[in-house]
């Protein structure tokens, strides 16, 4: 019995201590203590708020400072997703998540051991047309990147109506802005990481911006923001890239309208909310705002609000004013599949002249539609290069113009293991499908092949690189050259990887041509 006893006490020691270590101190931030817990070796802290409720009164301002709390803050799970639209979708990774106003958390997984480490920091900005997405999607775990030395940080922001809403009367409350909140919001969370990530052993002067599709249009347009200047130190833009001229209607190609166009808007928001005024508006429940929302997506934007951004990021970056930082950029072969199902060739040809205008016929011969099959193919080319192609390759050549900062471009090529349904028959690397291969996580109806897990520690590795240097290259991986206008070399992320000529030049080149066209009728319509 006392040998027994004996034994006892030493496991009930063995398993104390085994606790122990898994449960690390609280870390001291600006606001309290939090309380994270390991997995795999990766401290992981959940659900940290980084400013106040936008609730009430707060609904439609910049984000607040955070209360203080007594004690410590279990940092266990998953704060609920920004107020949006539902949309489930499992076999594209898109899932339901829990939703509410009181949204303003972020996530930090951390494999420092002490805050001495000073390890590089990666913030992702989700996707979702600013309309939809959340930091608690499955897709999004950072474990796997911060088990390659990073301290991952993934923020919320507000979409939709609640994320960009413009209006007179905000902007004349606002010092004559309005309608940039889901931005402001991703800078105060850059700006919490500033402050706060070296309790976590992060270092906030090694900082790496990143997202995909619409968080890879925040990247843009945060690299272009005197808000967000000193925030960051690197920039990787997946599918992203903001340098189309402002909407005024309904242009092809163009999606950030003037603050004049979006306050417009917004007035005609009000009267489909049945309230008479900003101050009524705040009153209502935020379901009767996403009610009247709809269940498009993109029906709200950032726009040109002369305060988070100053106007159209082509000329800024031609003056150089930007924040001058390394980046890395890129789209996928195929991004058009997923916005573009199905089309004939008379409405495609419809849809162009609807929206190129006069530069119409000059879009037809780049991307033709002599028959149904054709149009099919052209109509998602153009949706490829005019959303994301033709913004990766500007911003590629007026960086590489206006700055000593290196620029790395991407053409993600990669076929997934797509479901074999005849929705995916004809798909490449559709928009979002390198995702999976940043973050390592493969959703079960698209289970990784041994080719896709090599192309994921391949391009992870490019990314983590990257954060930790500015350059993504790295032993063991294929030479990627930084591009150049006199050198326009672009990473072609397939098996095997290669540095290859700017892909689709030909129509990139008439797109070119048509938004120089837009520009110039801006210019002369201005008095």
């Amino acid at each position: 019995m006392k040998t027994f006893a004996v034994i006892s006490s030493v496991a009930v020691l063995l398993l104390s201590s085994t606790l122990a270590a898994q449960t690390p101190k609280p870390v001291r931030t600006q606001a309290g203590l939090v309380q994270g817990s390991v997995h795999d070796g990766v401290t992981v802290y959940l659900g940290i708020p980084f400013a106040a409720p936008p609730l009430g009164d707060l609904r439609w301002r910049a984000p607040q400072p955070v209360a203080s709390w007594p004690g410590v803050r279990h940092t266990d799970k998953f704060a609920p997703g920004c107020m949006q639209i539902p949309v489930v979708n499992r076999s594209l990774g898109i899932e339901a998540v829990p939703v509410s106003e009181d949204c303003l958390y972020l996530n930090v997984w951390t494999p420092a051991k002490s805050p001495r480490d000073r390890l590089p920091v990666m913030v992702w900005i989700y996707g979702g047309g600013f309309s939809i997405g959340a930091t608690s999607m499955a897709a999004y775990n950072g474990e796997n990147l911060a088990k390659k030395g990073v301290v991952f940080v993934s923020v919320a922001y507000r979409v939709g109506a609640l994320g960009f809403l413009a209006h007179p009367q905000l902007s004349a409350e606002q010092g004559g802005h309005s309608g940039n909140y889901g931005l402001l919001d991703q800078i105060a969370g850059l700006q919490w990481v500033k402050r706060n990530i070296a309790a976590f052993g992060g270092n906030p002067d090694r900082v790496t911006i990143f997202g995909e599709s619409a968080g890879g249009i925040s990247v843009s347009m945060l690299a272009a923001s005197p808000l967000a200047k000193g925030l960051f130190q690197g920039a990787i833009s997946e599918s992203g890239g903001s340098f189309a001229p402002a909407r005024s209607s309904n242009e092809g190609g163009e999606n950030v309208p003037p603050l004049a166009v979006a306050e417009r808007d917004g007035e005609a928001f009000l009267s489909k909310l049945g309230a008479s005024s900003i101050a009524e508006a705040r009153k209502l429940p935020a379901d009767a705002i996403l009610k009247a929302t709809g269940r498009g997506l993109g029906a709200f934007w950032p726009d040109f609000d002369g305060y988070v951004l100053l106007g159209d990021q082509y000329d800024l970056y031609e003056s150089g004013r930007y924040n001058h930082t390394p980046v890395l950029i890129g789209s996928n072969a195929d991004e058009g599949a997923l916005f573009v199902a199905k089309t004939t060739a008379a409405s495609f040809e419809s849809s162009v002249r609807n929206g190129y205008g006069a530069y119409a016929d000059k879009i037809l011969a780049a991307y033709p539609a002599g028959s149904d099959a054709q149009a099919l193919r052209s109509a998602r080319d153009l949706s490829r290069d005019s959303l994301f192609g033709w913004g990766t390759w500007t911003w590629a050549r007026l960086q590489s113009r206006t700055s000593k900062d290196k620029v790395f471009v991407y053409y993600f090529s990669h076929r997934p293991q797509y479901p074999d349904t005849p929705q995916f028959k004809d798909y490449g690397a559709s928009h979002g499908s390198e995702m999976a291969f940043v973050f390592g996580i493969f959703a079960r109806t698209m289970p990784a092949t041994a080719a896709d897990k090599a192309m994921s520690q391949e391009v992870s590795s490019y990314w983590v690189n990257f954060a930790k240097t500015g350059d993504p290259n790295g032993k063991g991986l294929p030479e990627w050259p930084a591009f150049t206008n006199s050198n326009p070399r672009v990473m072609n992320l397939n098996d095997p990887s290669n540095a290859i000529a700017v892909p689709n030049l030909d129509q990139l080149k008439v797109l070119d041509g048509y938004y120089a066209w837009r520009r110039q009728a801006e210019a002369k319509a201005k008095p």
